[in-house]
């Protein structure tokens, strides 16, 4: 075939959605499952972190399906250049009573001290509670497990961000009361030991939303990514350190009820990984493809500029988790057809 043809041919399957344009997939370095060896069939809601300059940890719940009492949160070390057999580190049995589902993991590492993790436990979201567990070994081993005061859930999906001062501040959310879907964050200014909430933020137009994720903007303000039942990405902005935040709006971004994370880069460009899908009706969910990333200077007008999933498949490709690294480069673990935690590592020198 002729060097046209080829070029000819190309242009028509890019044209058609059947191949990305070759400035696309360059910011892909690479791409693989954390658990293709798992021994339980499900898994869901990964959550990433650097614990020193090229070392990853990464956790999940998995087990038999989604709620079920089984399922426990599992941790690999990513060492040598390769990801190590996981290890279930956490689970919902009860010093009295049956055993229970535990839920979202989010992993997170302190400039000092130990690395955290947060996750929850309980028979659905809308009852939940807050559990803690810390490592001092960068996840080899892990304190026991205790639980967080009462009201306070720590970060519900996505990780929290260490303010100049040393304050924690955590993006939570609440699930099944009165008032539907809310947003709050909470805080703690002594690594854990006792917390403090905000208010919940105000839903604005309407918006049912969770599972914020937070962004640094240069001149201090901070700005939260959400996921609603509306079809949008909405936004919440604090200028006095997560403190108060404002009433929720709608991004340009569709979500189609499913998870997103966000992070701000070294560049001061924000990044999110989402899907760009939505939905029609209020309560339900929409496609969870493709996953897509999206880059913003901003924070209020975001570019989709790369597609990590296309492809249809039974559970979608779901609850990114978005970190990046010291040496730059960016990582995203994310739920595969709820059978694995894939991990991607991409240049954002390229997007």
């Amino acid at each position: 075939m002729s060097s046209k043809k080829i070029v000819s041919v190309c242009f028509v399957l890019i044209c058609c959605g059947l191949l990305r344009a070759a400035t696309t997939p360059v910011a892909l370095l690479s791409a693989g499952f954390i658990n293709a060896d798992a021994p339980y069939p499900s898994c869901h809601a990964s959550t990433i972190v650097e614990v020193a300059p090229g070392r990853l940890v990464a956790a999940w719940f998995g087990g038999t399906a989604e709620r079920n009492p089984d399922v426990g949160i599992w941790v690999s070390r990513h060492e040598g250049g390769r990801w190590l057999p996981a290890v279930e580190v956490a689970n919902g049995v009860q010093p009295v009573g049956a055993r229970l589902p535990a839920w979202n993991p989010v992993l997170f590492q302190p400039k000092t001290g130990p690395l955290v993790l947060f996750y929850k436990v309980g028979p659905s979201p809308s009852t939940w509670w807050g559990m803690m567990m810390t490592s001092p070994d960068a996840g080899k081993t892990w304190s026991a497990p205790r639980r967080l005061p009462d009201g306070v859930l720590g970060p519900i999906k996505n990780k929290p961000l260490e303010l100049a001062d040393g304050t924690w501040l955590a993006p939570s959310s609440t699930e099944g009361n009165k008032d539907g879907w809310l947003v709050h964050f909470e805080r703690s200014t002594d690594a854990g030991v006792t917390w403090s909430k905000t208010e919940p933020v105000s839903k604005g137009p309407g918006f049912d939303a969770i599972q914020p994720s937070i962004l640094v903007h240069r001149d201090g303000a901070l700005e939260a990514l959400c996921r609603t039942k509306q079809g949008v990405v909405a936004q919440t902005w604090s200028k006095d350190a997560g403190k108060t935040w404002s009433r929720l709006t709608a991004t340009n971004l569709p979500n189609p009820n499913s998870g997103t994370d966000a992070v701000t880069l070294a560049d001061g460009r924000h990044l999110l990984v989402y899907n760009h899908s939505g939905h029609r009706a209020a309560e339900a969910k929409g496609d969870r493809f493709p996953l897509d990333v999206a880059i913003s200077k901003d924070g209020v007008t975001w570019s989709r500029v790369l597609t990590l999933e296309t492809e249809p498949c039974k559970a979608g490709y779901a609850y990114p988790a978005v970190i990046q690294a010291a040496d730059g480069r960016i990582h995203i673990t994310y739920t595969w057809d709820r059978r694995f935690i894939k991990h991607v590592v991409l240049d954002p020198a390229r997007l």
